[in-house]
């Protein structure tokens, strides 16, 4: 039975790219999820109905981070569907929910980016610029084409094939129409050997981009970084949860925390009565 379950996997991984418009990143993660759950999970089948019971498996990984349990499982979980989608009846015992503290990203501050810009090369000022400007997922700028790029605003396909419409700055067209003027990509904006560049390839320039000033930054820090900024100046949040991407305003949410925040450790540094408080 497991065999046949693995067998699933595959056309279960392809309808991740393919109609959900998953990065290969969270793809193998998928993977390696299930790959894993399966030598620990005990399978039951019985009048074609199959139970699977996890609690092998979460005994096994019980030692690991909650949150890192939590997307095995719902990795798991995602997979499951998929299968009673596709005509094989299967459900999970031992599925409880892992409690998982929400953490506040870590943006990283309009200075820092500004000193990191001006140690950068010009390709890749112009990566660490549009991920900062366009609060764009890296996934989503490697495979951003020049026909999606207007003066004025940037089509960006997300997740689950849904796109979107982000504006663009001028600085930014004039750093892009530069770019264009010295390379000639042909589909992509960011291609070599006239294919696009990886997002492993994107995110490596720009951990080295910080790296020069002493600073450790994913491209997804510099997302977090866009939405803080934009939230911090007064922006609606459901402009900036269309702006994200974000199928969910709930998700956006987590951002006006983090203004607060920050709001909070400012006025107690602003304030003479707070001195105690620092």
């Amino acid at each position: 039975m497991k065999k046949l379950i693995n067998s699933k996997k595959v056309d279960f991984l392809q309808s991740l790219e393919k109609f959900r418009g998953y990065s290969d990143l969270t793809i193998k993660s998928y993977d390696e999820a299930i790959i894993e759950a399966l030598e620990y999970v005990e399978i039951l089948e019985e009048e074609n109905q199959i139970t699977i019971n996890l609690m092998p498996y979460r005994i096994k990984i019980s030692q690991l981070n909650p949150k890192t349990i939590s997307k095995k499982l719902s990795a798991i979980r995602t997979f499951v569907k998929f299968l009673n989608d596709n005509q094989m009846k299967a459900s999970l015992k031992a599925d409880e929910s892992v409690k998982v503290a929400k953490t506040l990203p870590k943006p990283i501050s309009h200075k820092h980016i500004l000193e990191a810009l001006e140690h950068s090369e010009f390709y890749e000022k112009l990566l660490v610029t549009m991920l900062y400007t366009l609060g764009l997922r890296i996934s989503e700028l490697s495979s951003l084409k020049l026909s999606d790029i207007s003066d004025e605003w940037v089509r960006v396909l997300g997740k689950g094939n849904k796109h979107r419409d982000v504006p663009l700055l001028n600085t930014t067209r004039a750093i892009i129409d530069e770019y264009l003027s010295n390379n000639s990509p042909k589909i992509f904006l960011f291609e070599a050997n006239d294919e696009r560049l990886s997002e492993n390839s994107l995110r490596y320039t720009v951990n080295k981009v910080f790296k020069r000033v002493g600073l450790k930054v994913t491209p997804h820090q510099l997302r977090h970084s866009y939405a803080t900024a934009l939230l911090n100046s007064s922006a609606p949040i459901a402009d900036v949860s269309e702006l994200l991407g974000h199928s969910s305003m709930a998700t956006t949410q987590i951002y006006t925390k983090l203004g607060s925040a920050l709001k909070q450790q400012n006025y107690n540094k602003a304030h003479p009565l707070c001195g105690d408080e620092q």
